[in-house]
């Protein structure tokens, strides 16, 4: 069951990202959270990647994630940010283990930035959501490769890497 508190926080999020839609509604309209943070592939820190977010619910938050931000950036990546008990009740821990992490604890490592909203009040009301979710990225152009080619990496956030890893040498 899901907490009391989740469900009022993400649709105040759920408020926040719908409130700079365009006049056509389409699905990118919404996409006004960004944040960005480094994930690790192949063992090595790689980004940091910029993330535009949006809540599509009470339990998901979905993000495109960009190499950069410039205007022509390669969309590099999908996160899905899911509310901690939801994932619990579908997903077995093994595969928690390989493919997700957890956001309170990337949030607590530093070294994720909150570039939209830019109201500290907002900002708390992010990471008070966020901090509630487990995530999970799919990587779908691969670095340095002129084209996405079909592979699909499963990067990790870099405090789960090294919870399971040890610390990676920057």
């Amino acid at each position: 069951m899901i907490k009391t508190a989740l469900p009022l926080l993400a649709a105040a999020l759920f408020t926040f990202s719908t409130t700079a839609a365009v006049a056509d509604e389409n699905p990118l309209s919404g996409y006004t959270i960004h944040v960005s943070a480094p994930h690790v592939m192949n063992g090595e820190v790689v980004g940091p990647f910029h993330h535009y977010c949006k809540a599509i619910n009470a339990d998901i938050i979905q993000c495109i994630l960009f190499e950069s931000t410039d205007a022509n950036a390669k969309m590099t990546e999908v996160e899905y940010m899911i509310s901690k008990d939801l994932v619990k009740k579908h997903t077995p821990q093994w595969k928690w283990d390989m493919y997700w992490h957890d956001h309170k604890q990337e949030i607590e490592t530093g070294r994720v930035a909150i570039h939209n909203p830019t109201d500290p009040k907002a900002q708390k009301g992010l990471v008070d959501v966020v901090a509630k979710t487990d995530g999970i990225i799919f990587h779908v152009w691969p670095d340095g490769a002129a084209i996405p080619d079909g592979t699909v990496g499963i990067p990790q956030s870099v405090g789960h890497w090294e919870e399971l890893h040890g610390k990676i040498e920057k």
